[in-house]
């Protein structure tokens, strides 16, 4: 492996391009459960005709567990969102409408996301009241039948030379309610730009027919949930929602 170029450096991994592959390398406190978890789910998505890299292996470099992948040329929509300011609306609709269409895989092995997120819920930085006001909103958890990434973030969408989109990063991938995978999406948005998660909630339930209730009533639960292992900073933010 040629890790000389870091093109990406994230909580508890840094990702590598080596020629035509990603190497995605782990630090040695990160579960080997976790690492094969996220391989076996892409490789589900790519057997199931999804549009993700190809999946190389799994292997071990200086100790660390790396997951190999095929490398795709193009932009982030973050990116394309960044360099075509005044294409913020067509974009977040693309965006939204890319999400939609991988929701409908529904019949696909993934984990049950309730069971994913009330693990989570039990290892977040909140007091006991929280916690059991929580798990109390979760044993109302739409169960759902849809394919939610539960990641589905500007970084994780690239849009390759062809026009064409590929997901990546699918290690929190789950079969539940869609209303979980958009209210996942729209606390990254408003972590990051409060006018375009404005947006993105707008287009979905235009495009979804979801109703913004649905969605935002969601969201204590998986701010809770998504703040297990994030950033400091982010991890403050969604836990500040976590306790409203």
């Amino acid at each position: 492996m040629n890790l000389d170029k870091i093109i990406a450096v994230r909580t508890g991994k840094t990702v590598y391009k080596d020629s035509d592959r990603v190497i995605k390398v782990f630090d040695n406190d990160y579960s080997k459960t976790d690492i094969l978890n996220e391989a076996l789910n892409q490789a589900r998505a790519e057997e199931a005709g999804l549009s993700v890299p190809r999946l190389y292996g799994v292997e071990k470099e200086d100790g660390k567990w790396a997951i190999v992948s095929e490398y795709i040329s193009g932009k982030t929509v973050a990116e394309i969102i960044a360099e075509n300011p005044e294409k913020v609306d067509e974009i977040i609709k693309r965006f939204a409408e890319i999400q939609i269409g991988l929701q409908k895989n529904g019949s696909l092995p993934f984990a049950r996301l309730k069971d994913k997120v009330e693990r989570r819920i039990g290892l977040a930085d909140v007091d006991d009241k929280t916690r059991a006001r929580l798990l109390k909103m979760l044993s109302d958890f739409p169960e759902g039948h849809c394919l939610c990434h539960c990641d589905f973030s500007p970084t994780n969408v690239i849009i390759d030379k062809s026009g064409n989109p590929v997901v990546i990063d699918w290690s929190h991938a789950a079969i539940g309610a869609a209303e979980a995978d958009a209210a996942s999406t729209y606390l990254r948005y408003l972590f990051i730009d409060k006018t375009i998660a404005e947006k993105y909630l707008d287009f979905y339930c235009e495009c979804a027919g979801k109703s913004k209730e649905s969605i935002l009533k969601l969201i204590p639960i998986m701010a809770a949930a998504k703040s297990v292992s994030r950033y400091a900073s982010e991890r403050s933010f969604l836990l500040g929602l976590a306790v409203i």
